[in-house]
């Protein structure tokens, strides 16, 4: 029969401490992952909402350059 080779306690306890470690690493890495791309579902609708918005102010005002702090505008001048 063979014997039984066994790690000291010291080394078995610093293994398991380092597996718990990497474990709730990767569990706290894929709660980030998971609210990133809650974030970027959220970017992607206000960008389209932006876009909607500048389309109904470019249907009234026409082709304008706003100044977010006055609300103050000029109008872009096209090429000719």
């Amino acid at each position: 029969m063979k014997k039984v080779k066994t790690i000291t306690e010291e080394q078995l306890v610093k293994i398991q401490e380092q597996q718990k470690e990497l474990t709730n690493l990767l569990k706290d890495i894929g709660f980030v992952e998971v609210q990133k791309h809650t974030l970027l579902h959220k970017q992607a609708g206000l960008n389209q909402d932006i876009e909607e918005f500048k389309a109904e102010l470019e249907k009234e005002y026409g082709a304008i350059t706003i100044d977010i702090e006055t609300g103050n505008y000029t109008e872009i001048k096209k090429e000719e």
